[in-house]
């Protein structure tokens, strides 16, 4: 496959799931914004740190309440990480590839950048931000399934599918990182501070997993333990890192031993993951979620001096 056919079809997969990741934190964010009313401040800001995007929204807007965020977060082209941009991008990768992707695939990212991209901060103020996001996330699962029931199993898929399931780990772990060091002192009360966990599952789209996998109730350790280190969960830490490596090794059967150093660092993160503990992570950070969340990031450098550089 050509390196540029490859490395559109990975940016693809990132940029839908991100739209997909950004649109949930955001529509839960505004839910938990409004149940919490008067009990704590607006919790506005963790969302730019999640995003990885604070810097740059100061610099372009300032002040991070209930207007400049959501509108930062879905409507603003500046920000690359914004659903729009995120549609954007990923429907101008699929342009280039109409002879390389099934048909139903350009149709439902075309649809969703016409829906979607044409609309700015009026949404906010015909309070319709729940169903933009909504919107957002089923244009991305439909995107996917179209891709699931249509694509070849050949190395396109397989580059698509990496993409994803590399934004998805990054996704779960910046999530944790800036949630669970969040200091609890400002809680009025337990109910505000399970209110907040429920709003990380929700972000993750793990509520309900969690309640019928766990019985511990809306405990800190417990939730972390299932976003990194369940196996089964689709969305966990741990299962992002063991598809990745299959994936990787699906592409890399035509050419064994061409890129060991990546591969060996893929097998070596899922078996960190593997054989670790939430004790490790989170107390003793052997490894710690800063280490995962690096490592994730090498690997995704990695694939790309691989195979996307010529």
């Amino acid at each position: 496959m050509l390196s540029r056919v490859a490395e559109s079809l990975f940016w693809i997969g990132r940029y839908v799931e991100r739209a997909e990741n950004t649109a949930r934190m955001l529509d839960v964010n505004y839910y938990a914004t409004l149940e919490a009313a008067g009990l704590v401040s607006e919790q506005w800001g963790p969302l730019l740190s999640i995003t990885g995007s604070e810097h740059s929204f100061r610099e372009a807007r300032g002040r991070a309440d209930a207007r400049n965020v959501p509108t930062w977060l879905a409507f603003d082209r500046g920000n690359p990480g914004s659903i729009t941009a995120s549609i954007a991008h990923a429907r101008e990768n699929a342009r280039g590839l109409r002879d390389r992707i099934p048909s139903e695939m350009w149709e439902a990212l075309n649809r969703a950048y016409l829906n979607l991209c044409s609309k700015d901060e009026g949404v906010l103020d015909r309070d319709e931000l729940h169903e933009y996001c909504v919107a957002a996330r089923e244009a991305s699962h439909l995107f996917f399934g179209i891709a699931f029931a249509t694509l070849p199993r050949d190395e396109g898929w397989q580059f698509l599918r990496a993409g994803q399931i590399l934004e998805r780990g990054d996704n779960t772990l910046r999530l944790l990182q800036v949630r669970y060091r969040q200091k609890a002192g400002d809680l009025p009360q337990v109910a505000v501070h399970n209110h907040r966990w429920v709003a990380v599952l929700k972000s993750a789209s793990a509520y309900e997993a969690y309640q019928k996998r766990r019985h511990a109730g809306l405990d800190p350790r417990a939730i972390a333990e299932f976003l990194l280190l369940d196996a089964d969960f689709p969305r966990s830490v741990r299962h992002a890192a063991k598809n990745l490596h299959e994936t990787l090794e699906q592409i890399e059967r035509t050419r064994p031993e061409a890129h060991a150093l990546l591969m060996r660092e893929a097998a070596w993160l899922y078996a960190r993951l593997q054989h670790a503990s939430v004790d490790d992570i989170l107390a003793d950070e052997d490894p710690g979620l800063d280490d995962l969340l690096s490592d994730f990031n090498d690997l995704g450098r990695q694939i790309h001096q691989a195979y996307f550089v010529v």
